[in-house]
């Protein structure tokens, strides 16, 4: 790490440490932030879509049907941006018929690990603040039983992490987040910022809260998932979304080297306005996205329920399908609770009126799918400007 790139006193300081290699250690939170009438602009745009999308989420009738493939969406594209190859049809192939494909059976874990995590995150909030605590308990949920559990799973790090490409070590790597030490002190400080409710808007403190988590680094492994749980449940806890439909990972992921960079100034040059700008530009067009899906996914439901309204086997499939648009006759009886003949007419009927195909070639163990709700669910992500 070149200390000379770091030239900004307000953002923090870098230090030589006994061993002999630079760290960097974050200023102490809140930053002194400048609302120029661009990040008041576009606070107000984020606020508005926020809030559009969290009503979204009390009028749905069903929410868990956005809910499920939102979160699973989620998983994948976070995962991806830590280097996992696995897609949303892996993990809802592995789900039918665990084996059918083959992907590395890790990174799927790897995802549903993610899912696990956001699920029992959202779960604890009920019982615990943001906080410290809630953070270990979502990083041992994470790292449970995939690579890097070596990495003390729940525990922060007694020891030097480092950021670099491959083969990188401490003495050229491109960020070293502070050493132990220096690291309690600054998590104490961001758990400190994270209590107080009452002086910054939820957005740019949701911002704030996840670049100095990043910055900190506190996990051996983990950390950038990690870091967009903490997105997610800090908007929920707060009451900003009624549902958790907002992702920001879609965006970070489509536009990787920005979303590095932005974090990075914020070190190097104390560009907080950047990253604030790059991130509440984000929670836009992921929230447009996420209405224009809901949309699009309602829409379809209504159509396909209208068409099969006289059978009502294959109406409550159908809404399974807008969960996880694989199936099996056996998935189906199960989900169902009907004999093998009654699930294997249900999906014959939704094959009839367009919904379902049949994807294996086999005469047995098939495995069909709907694929108008697919096309749905894998639109591109939507980028903006930056």
């Amino acid at each position: 790490m070149n200390p000379d790139d770091f030239r900004s006193p307000e953002a923090g300081r870098v230090i030589k440490t006994s061993s002999g290699y630079h760290a960097f250690i974050p200023a102490p939170l809140p930053p002194d932030i400048q609302y120029n009438p661009n990040l008041v602009l576009a606070l107000s745009h984020a606020d508005t879509a926020l809030s559009e999308l969290s009503g979204l989420g009390r009028l749905l009738p069903n929410p868990h049907l956005l809910i499920n493939p939102y979160m699973r969406r989620e998983a994948v594209l976070s995962s991806r941006i830590e280097g996992t190859k696995a897609d949303l049809s892996d993990l809802w192939l592995d789900e039918v018929e665990p084996g059918i494909q083959d992907r590395d059976v890790a990174d799927i874990q790897e995802v549903r690990n993610y899912i696990t995590a956001l699920e029992c995150g959202i779960q604890r909030l009920n019982e615990l603040p943001l906080s410290k605590r809630l953070t270990r308990e979502i990083h041992a949920r994470l790292m449970q039983g995939v690579r890097g559990e070596q990495s003390t799973p729940g525990d922060f790090r007694r020891t030097q992490n480092w950021i670099g490409s491959p083969g990188s070590t401490l003495t050229n790597a491109q960020y070293v987040p502070p050493p132990p030490e220096e690291m309690q002190i600054a998590l104490d400080n961001w758990e400190s910022f994270l209590n107080d409710r009452e002086s910054y808007p939820d957005l740019i403190q949701c911002a704030v809260m996840h670049e100095q988590f990043e910055a900190i680094h506190p996990f051996l492994d983990g950390n950038g998932r990690v870091g967009r749980l903490l997105i997610t449940m800090f908007l929920i806890e707060r009451g900003r979304m009624s549902q958790p439909l907002l992702y920001l990972s879609q965006y970070f992921e489509a536009s990787r080297q920005k979303y590095y960079n932005a974090l990075q100034q914020v070190r190097t040059e104390g560009d907080w306005l950047g990253w604030l700008m790059y991130f509440l530009e984000g929670v836009v067009l992921t929230a447009r996205q996420a209405l224009h899906h809901a949309d699009e996914l309602m829409n379809l439901r209504e159509a396909f329920r209208l068409k099969v309204r006289d059978k009502p086997k294959a109406v409550a499939l159908l809404d399974e399908l807008f969960i996880n648009p694989y199936i099996t006759v056996a998935r189906a009886g199960e989900l169902l609770q009907v004999s093998h003949p009654t699930a294997s007419q249900a999906i014959e009927y939704l094959q009839q009126n367009g919904l379902l195909e049949e994807i294996t070639g086999r005469s047995w163990g098939r495995v069909y799918l709907a694929r108008p709700i697919l096309a749905v669910l894998e639109q591109p992500t939507l980028t903006g400007n930056r």
